[in-house]
C-alpha cells in the first residue's frame, strides 16, 4: 500500500507526514532528515533569532524543506520572514495570528502557504489569505493550542475547506504519534499530519537529553495545559491559547498561581533561565503532547518516520478488513 494524498502530491513527498515546526528544537538537521526520509521537514522559526534560523537551514544541507512562524512573533521581527524565504522553502507555515500581512510575499516567493488553526474561525482567516494547506490542530498537541480535540475538529475543518476553497486541503495535528494516528486522520478527512512531540523525542531534535528522556517516560497525563512557563519566559500570548507540557516542579509550585507568578517574577525568571541552561527537565519547560504514551524510545527521525507509514498501511488494511 502507498498512502499517496493529495498533499504528497501538492509537495511532492513520498510520504503524507509533515515535522511541526516546534521552536529551539526543530532544527535543521531534524527537518532534513524528515524530508530526507520521505515527509517534509519544518524548522520552527521560533520567537525569531537570524542568526540561528541561518544556521538551521545550513544544517539542512541539500534537503528540501520548510519554515514555521509564530504569526503573532513574526509580526514583531517581519525581516525574518525575508530571512526564511532567501531559502526557497518548500513552504512556510505561520500560526497563531493573522496571516494575512504576510500571505503576499509568500505567495510571490512561490512558497506554498500553511496556517496552523485551532477553530472554524481560525481556518476562515486562512482561507481569506489563501492558504493552500490547512492544519487543524487538536488540544492534545504539545506546546501552545487552543481548546478543541482533534477527533471532532479535523472533520469539521475538512468540511468547511471542501465548502470554500476545493483546492485546499487539511492536514490533521494533535496527539498523533503513530501509524494509528495518521490512519485515522485520512478517515477523517485529513490528507496527512503533522507531528511534533514523537519527533522532539528523535535523534536529530534540538532537545535536551533529559528532556527526550521525561517524554519517553510520560503519559498524556501526566501533561497540563498552562500558561505559567510563558509568564516565567516574559512571552505573551494571546488569548485563549495555552501551552501544553509535562508536569514538574514548576508546575506543581505555579500553575492556578499566576498571577503571584507575575508578581515574583524577577527572581523566579532568573532560576528558571538557569534551570533551561542547565537541562533542569524539573524547572524548565518539556513541551508534550498527550500521545506521550505512545513514545517509548529515541529513535532516528527517518525509523519514526517507516514506523508510522507501515503502522499505517496496516492499521488501514486491519480496517477494511473489518468491512462487511
Amino acid at each position: 500500500m502507498t498512502l499517496r494524498t493529495r498533499l504528497t502530491e501538492k509537495l511532492g513527498i513520498k510520504h503524507p507526514v509533515l515535522l511541526a515546526p516546534m521552536g529551539s528544537i526543530a532544527g535543521g538537521r531534524l527537518a532534513g532528515a524528515v524530508s530526507e526520509a520521505g515527509g517534509l521537514g519544518l524548522i520552527g522559526g521560533g520567537y525569531g533569532e537570524r542568526n540561528w534560523l541561518e544556521q538551521e537551514f545550513a544544517a539542512a544541507g541539500n534537503q528540501r524543506v520548510g519554515c514555521g512562524f509564530i504569526t503573532w512573533s513574526l509580526a514583531n521581527q517581519p525581516g525574518l520572514l525575508d530571512v526564511a524565504l532567501a531559502h526557497r522553502p518548500a513552504a512556510l507555515m505561520l500560526s497563531f495570528g493573522d496571516p494575512q500581512p504576510f500571505a503576499t510575499r509568500i505567495h510571490a516567493a512561490a512558497a506554498i502557504l500553511i496556517c496552523q488553526v485551532q477553530c472554524r474561525d481560525h481556518a476562515l482567516q486562512a482561507l481569506d489569505a489563501g492558504a493552500e494547506i490547512i492544519v487543524a490542530q487538536g488540544t492534545e498537541a504539545g506546546g501552545h493550542g487552543g481548546t478543541r480535540a482533534t477527533l471532532p475538529l479535523v472533520p469539521a475543518v475538512a468540511d468547511l475547506v471542501a465548502r470554500r476553497a476545493p483546492t485546499a486541503m487539511v492536514v490533521a495535528a494533535g496527539g498523533i504519534a503513530d501509524g494509528r494516528g495518521l490512519a485515522a486522520a485520512l478517515a477523517l478527512g485529513a490528507e496527512g499530519v503533522l507531528i511534533g512531540t514523537r519527533f522532539y523525542a528523535s535523534a536529530e531534535s534540538l532537545g535536551h537529553t533529559a528532556a527526550k528522556a521525561r517524554i519517553v517516560a510520560a503519559l498524556g497525563e501526566d501533561t497540563v495545559r498552562t500558561t505559567v512557563f510563558d509568564t516565567a519566559r516574559c512571552y505573551c500570548w494571546p488569548d485563549g491559547i495555552t501551552g501544553r507540557a509535562l508536569r514538574n516542579d514548576f508546575t506543581s509550585r505555579w500553575h492556578g498561581r499566576e498571577r503571584e507568578l507575575a508578581t515574583a517574577l524577577e527572581g523566579e525568571m532568573a532560576r528558571y533561565q538557569a534551570a533551561a541552561a542547565h537541562g533542569d527537565v524539573e524547572t524548565a519547560v518539556v513541551f508534550s503532547g498527550e500521545g506521550a504514551d505512545l513514545i517509548s524510545d529515541v529513535p532516528s527521525a527517518g525509523e519514526i518516520v517507516s514506523r508510522l507509514i507501515g503502522e499505517a498501511e496496516i492499521a488501514l488494511a486491519a480496517g477494511a478488513a473489518h468491512v462487511i
